[in-house]
């Protein structure tokens, strides 16, 4: 008779001792999501089940892929571009900005297949803008483009000039965007850009110290509670895609300063492709893609204790441009 008691009472606990056990680790692997290229298309996954293997983009054409997504302070919708002429010079594709929702329903397109659109993101000011950079049609460089969920192709706007280089990198929540820019007046650097419509916008200089001297910023991501910055940092001043370290560093967006850089992957500047830091939503770590060995993988570095580890779980697919739930890049 007791043993008949024990044996389910045995059991129970067993039970309730393995739900704990997968309650616990489901917490774990669902502490952050993030939005990444895999193998040319977009995905959506919860750490620890980065395995490229739930796309929520297909591109429709041979040769098409999509890129760099970043996800909206709303939570709900990532921004991305989409190649849809490839060819051997990057900065000679044809892209168009396509907008999804995080669940791979409501895409639409923002622009035609007319320009090379890079690199968007959304503004953190409560309107949800989309910016990104569009390269001028003769000249070559870059200026930075405004357009908003539901508007059609043709209906984008520029705000900074045409006439010189601008790229936007990331925005704050008062409406300033953070870009390099080869200013006419006030010559090459890294600025604060207040918009204006039709080009019109006012840029305040950002003291980085000595990075200047040293070398190019590059991918710069302004933290969620805009109190640091993460971004690749270059070595000399003409552009080139390996070799470059990822730093993390204080951000005074007030006295508008970039201090106290830290490096944090690649300080031994390998010549392979380290690159695109982004943060999570809590801004305590920072995740980036490293390509070593022909194929990209994903790695989360935490603030708090230093620590580094891999995160993307398929070592045969091509992992990059990781992007942190709920924080505009």
């Amino acid at each position: 008779m007791n043993q008949v008691l024990v044996r389910p009472l045995w059991a129970v606990m067993l039970l309730v001792v393995a739900v704990a056990t997968v309650s616990r680790t489901a917490k774990a692997r669902s502490k952050y999501r993030f939005s990444y290229y895999a193998n040319g298309r977009i995905c959506v996954d919860r750490l620890g089940e980065l395995d490229g293997k739930r796309p929520i983009t297909v591109p429709p054409g041979q040769g098409q892929a999509d890129f760099k997504p970043s996800w909206s302070k709303t939570g709900d919708m990532l921004v991305f571009f989409r190649r849809v002429k490839n060819d051997p010079v990057v900065v000679n594709w044809k892209t168009v900005i396509c907008v999804i929702k995080v669940n791979g329903t409501g895409f639409h397109e923002l622009t035609d297949d007319t320009h090379t659109n890079f690199n968007p993101t959304w503004t953190r000011d409560g309107r949800n803008w989309v910016i990104w950079n569009r390269k001028h049609p003769d000249k070559g460089h870059f200026f930075v483009m405004r357009s908003k969920v539901g508007n059609k192709p043709g209906q984008e706007v520029a705000i900074s000039d045409e006439r010189y280089h601008t790229w936007a990198h990331s925005c704050l929540k008062d409406g300033r965007i953070l870009v390099e820019s080869a200013h006419p007046t006030q010559g090459w650097g890294y600025y604060l850009m207040t918009p204006r419509e039709g080009g019109e916008s006012t840029y305040e200089s950002i003291d980085v110290g000595d990075l200047l001297k040293k070398g190019l910023m590059c991918r710069i991501s302004v933290s969620p509670d805009e109190r640091k910055v993460c971004f690749e940092h270059l070595l000399g001043h003409k552009f080139r895609e390996p070799g470059h370290a990822i730093c993390i560093a204080d951000f005074d967006a007030e006295k508008r300063t970039i201090t106290n850089i830290k490096i944090i992957a690649n300080e031994e500047r390998k010549p392979a492709w380290y690159a695109y830091p982004r943060w999570t939503k809590d801004g305590k770590a920072v995740i980036y893609h490293a390509n070593t060995t022909g194929k990209g993988k994903l790695f989360l570095y935490i603030l708090k204790n230093g620590t580094t580890k891999k995160v993307s779980t398929d070592d045969n697919i091509d992992y990059r441009y990781p992007h942190g739930e709920d924080a505009p890049k």
